[in-house]
């Protein structure tokens, strides 16, 4: 593994970072190739040393998890990180009518990295730290019974009634209008040049647009004919075992505390934890939807995920609860 060092630190740029990860490809149940990096020890692994999985929030390229990815290496994991069929190291030649959603990026890519760890790290157990869409993927997954324990942060799927009340009216233009009609002229959503992100395919575009109360519920026209055995999908949600701690942050627009509890419902054979975390608790003035992340809250926040995933242990600092 080699070294190198990068400075910025924003969604779909690579963070600083001292360690130069392995590229790899991974091919999904439908042939489709799925990009991304594992920053491996080289030495054999003791049977219980982990492999983590990180997925990615919507639009938001593996790179920007590479710091992150980095600090859990450090710590004594394995990490994988890749981008979803449609960005970044993933994205086809083009994206113009490339109609890959949600469910794509749950039942095909997600799958197919748990797969890929079960083969490549035998023995190891499999963990998942998961962001925003990142959780919802989980539940999609016909393998996620393979994973030993999950950390989420931000985790649920753009209901937009659950977005914070005083950004709620400025978040369905930007994303519910906006970014549709974009999406209609261009045949994916052009985010890199709206500064919005990553590019998006479109089947990305519709799923967040048509979000529902319960995301069981039928879509309508090609959406529905798309996923024809949605409600059956869901069920997969039960076969997760594993324990989940998930982290709401109080100053998070997307993943408010009625959007993560929304999504923690679905997972009932999960015994699952939520953690409050205030901007005010680590003496910063914001967090917000990508904030964890960002390597400037290495000291504050990313011991938590670290003991959560070796040895499960709960945060002391910030009050936790049992979702219903």
């Amino acid at each position: 593994m080699n070294t190198h060092s990068h400075e910025r630190d924003h969604p779909g740029v690579l963070v600083r970072d001292s360690v130069a990860p392995d590229s790899i490809v991974v091919e999904a149940a439908d042939g489709y190739r799925i990009k991304g990096f594992a920053w491996r020890h080289p030495e054999a692994r003791p049977a219980d040393s982990p492999v983590v999985i990180v997925n990615a929030a919507t639009s938001v390229r593996c790179r920007y998890y590479s710091r992150f990815a980095a600090f859990l290496f450090g710590e004594g994991f394995d990490v994988l990180t890749y981008d979803y069929r449609g960005i970044g190291e993933s994205r086809p030649v083009t994206l113009r009518g490339f109609d890959a959603g949600w469910i794509d990026w749950g039942s095909l890519d997600f799958d197919a990295m748990l797969r890929y760890a079960e083969r490549t790290y035998s023995g190891q157990p499999i963990q998942v730290v998961a962001h925003s869409v990142g959780g919802l993927l989980i539940g999609l997954s016909n393998s996620n019974h393979l994973i030993r324990r999950v950390f989420t942060v931000g985790a649920q799927y753009a209901y937009w009634p659950d977005y914070a009340a005083k950004a709620r009216l400025q978040m369905l233009a930007k994303w519910h209008i906006a970014m549709p009609a974009f999406t209609l002229l261009s045949g994916y959503f052009p985010g890199k040049k709206l500064d919005w992100l990553e590019d998006t395919p479109k089947g990305i575009v519709r799923d967040w647009v048509l979000s529902r109360k319960r995301f069981e519920d039928t879509w309508r026209g090609d959406a529905a004919a798309r996923y024809p055995q949605k409600q059956d999908l869901v069920k997969r949600f039960t076969n997760l075992t594993a324990p989940t701690l998930a982290v709401h942050i109080t100053d998070d627009d997307f993943g408010t505390e009625p959007a993560v509890r929304r999504l923690l419902s679905y997972f009932t054979n999960s015994p699952r934890t939520m953690v409050k975390i205030s901007p005010e608790s680590i003496a910063e003035p914001a967090i917000g939807h990508f904030g964890f992340f960002n390597s400037r809250y290495e000291q504050k926040l990313w011991r938590m995920p670290s003991d959560w995933l070796r040895f499960g242990k709960m945060p002391e600092r910030w009050s936790a609860d049992v979702p219903a």
